[in-house]
């Protein structure tokens, strides 16, 4: 059940993703030319916390993911604003991609670096560090 309830927020295609145990990552999400902060991948949890730049400004509001800019944000699972940024890979030219690109369609973190860069959902920026 709780399985189920985990892949609730997944996109179709997606089920099979998982976090990596053995793989280190580190993104950085700026808005414009203000770092927000970083996210990263160490030994299968994900973290993410705000950078000091962001922390220092009042123009843009904390992400409603992650409220509390002291606050460091640790998950075994992608939060789901990050999560999101990873298209299913039942659509045709994301399968091409993987299959050009060899990219093991089923390592969380090789997913985001490639197809994270950018969504319509929002106008954050997440680069790979």
């Amino acid at each position: 059940m709780l399985s189920k309830l985990k892949n609730l927020w997944k996109s179709e295609g997606q089920e099979d993703i998982i976090t990596p145990q053995d793989y280190d990552a580190d993104f950085k999400l700026t808005y414009k030319k203000l770092k927000v902060g970083t996210l990263s991948l160490r030994k299968g949890i994900w973290s993410f916390q705000y950078a000091e730049e962001f922390k220092s400004q009042d123009l843009v509001k904390p992400l409603l993911d992650f409220p509390d800019v002291e606050k460091v944000y640790s998950s075994e699972e992608l939060q789901p604003f990050f999560a999101h940024r990873i298209p299913g890979t039942g659509q045709p030219k994301v399968k091409k991609i993987l299959a050009e690109e060899n990219i093991d369609a089923k390592n969380e973190a090789k997913m985001l670096e490639r197809f994270g860069k950018k969504t319509i959902t929002n106008p954050f920026r997440l680069q790979v560090v």
